[in-house]
């Protein structure tokens, strides 16, 4: 229930010192739920075109190190529950040598997008999570 994705560091997502800024590293986080959904056979765009959106309620990141311009990185993204409507995930950020640059934890929600309600998910999605 792992997935990894190598992403380089575009220098828009850089200060001026070449360091990536810290807002930057959410879309690499998404980069990697998004693929890790696609892995598992299901595709983004036709969950949102059944209905159905994910929409983070919590986030915690943690920086250890710095990534910078140019850098490839390669984020992990691991499954780690699903309870009714919810699904979390725990990832990484690792730099071309292996070091841990950042971690991070996400809940989403699944939510039906007429109504804005919280659901549960259909029985594919319940399906790639072992449910």
């Amino acid at each position: 229930m792992e997935h990894q994705i190598q992403v380089r560091v575009r220098y828009s997502e850089t200060d001026q010192m070449g360091v990536v800024y810290h807002g930057s590293y959410i879309p690499y986080f998404e980069i990697g739920r998004v693929e890790w959904l696609r892995n598992k056979g299901v595709s983004y765009k036709s969950l949102e075109e059944s209905g159905i959106a994910l929409p983070i309620v919590s986030m915690t990141l943690n920086y250890k190190k710095p990534a910078r311009y140019d850098d490839l990185l390669t984020v992990t993204t691991r499954f780690k529950s699903y309870s009714s409507v919810k699904i979390e995930f725990d990832c990484e950020i690792h730099s071309e040598q292996n070091e841990l640059l950042t971690t991070a934890q996400f809940i989403l929600v699944f939510v039906d997008t007429q109504t804005g309600r919280p659901i549960v998910p259909p029985d594919y999605i319940k399906k790639v999570m072992g449910m």
